[in-house]
């Protein structure tokens, strides 16, 4: 395993065995934390604090899936309610060689992913290396990739004007207060004013660029600047491509304060705040509640 990733949830099956080989009977979280602690704590903290899509922290997942699988292969069992310990069969594997592979053959927790090899899925290795939170998740982010990029094409596409509204629209739903359109001529650069308090005491000024594949130059974020003749000092910078070289450092010398969006920033707060996207269906994933039985 790469030093710098988090361990698939296969990688975890010798940790596992290796903290419970002494034969105690350890809590489900306990055994959690002694993994990570005594394995993945030399991780960087931004891996361990990687989260599921639906909110759990992506290690202690992967691990708890490699505790089911081993339960599935017979190396552990649960004593108790929320206890886990190893079995003989465990004992005798805490070599650090138990693979994927081995467990395969001793339990029909597989049977899943083998019919859908025969239903033609391609990518076969990848799904008997990935558990099922890891495929749930891949297929999500496949999704929200594909969704962000036909939204990309669609803001390259749509009237200019209607570009500028877009905009206007997201910095509100992000929490901002009213916003006022600019005219269409003699703006001086710019597309619209919103407030950045609800009573508008201070305003930020916006500028909206709907570009297929030309960049923002220096120049434009110079104007930019220049039309906001001294009535504020902060601004957003909004396009549907790109910033070259020049046109970031320009706003990052500035006096004033200066976001720049590009394409891919403004899909993604798009995407996140729900502009331009809807929800098209509800997935529940449900998981047992050891908390539930502890009082028994």
């Amino acid at each position: 395993m790469n030093q710098e990733e988090l361990p698939k949830f296969h990688d975890t099956f010798n940790p596992i065995l290796d903290v419970l080989s002494n034969g105690e009977i350890v809590h489900h979280r306990v055994l959690l934390k002694k993994v990570v602690d005594k394995y993945y704590s030399s991780l960087p903290k931004e891996l361990l604090d990687q989260k599921t899509k639906s909110g759990e922290t992506l290690i202690l997942n992967r691990i708890a899936w490699g505790k089911s699988y081993l339960k599935k292969g017979g190396y552990i069992f649960y004593p108790e309610r929320g206890m886990v310990q190893i079995t003989e069969k465990g004992k005798n594997s805490t070599n650090g060689q138990l693979h994927l592979k081995d467990i395969q053959g001793e339990t029909t927790f597989f049977d899943f992913y083998t019919d859908e090899k025969n239903k033609g899925i391609s990518n076969s290795t990848e799904i008997l290396n990935s558990s099922p939170q890891d495929l749930i998740d891949t297929g999500f982010s496949q999704i929200e990739a594909q969704v962000k990029n036909d939204l990309l094409e669609k803001l390259k596409a749509i009237d200019p004007y209607y570009f500028e509204k877009v905009v206007l629209k997201l910095l509100k739903e992000m929490g901002y207060g009213d916003f006022i359109e600019t005219p269409k001529s003699g703006d001086g650069g710019i597309d619209g004013i919103i407030n950045e308090d609800k009573l508008g005491l201070d305003k930020i000024y916006i500028q909206a660029k709907r570009y297929g594949t030309n960049k923002v130059h220096e120049k434009d974020i110079r104007n930019f600047i220049g039309a906001m003749s001294g009535d504020t000092n902060k601004g957003v910078f909004v396009t549907t491509s790109d910033f070259d070289k020049g046109a970031y450092q320009k706003a990052y010398d500035a006096h004033h304060t200066i976001i720049l969006i590009d394409g891919n920033k403004l899909v993604d707060l798009m995407y996140q705040y729900n502009v331009g996207v809807q929800k098209k269906a509800t997935y529940e994933v449900k998981q047992l509640d050891e908390d539930f039985f502890e009082g028994e």
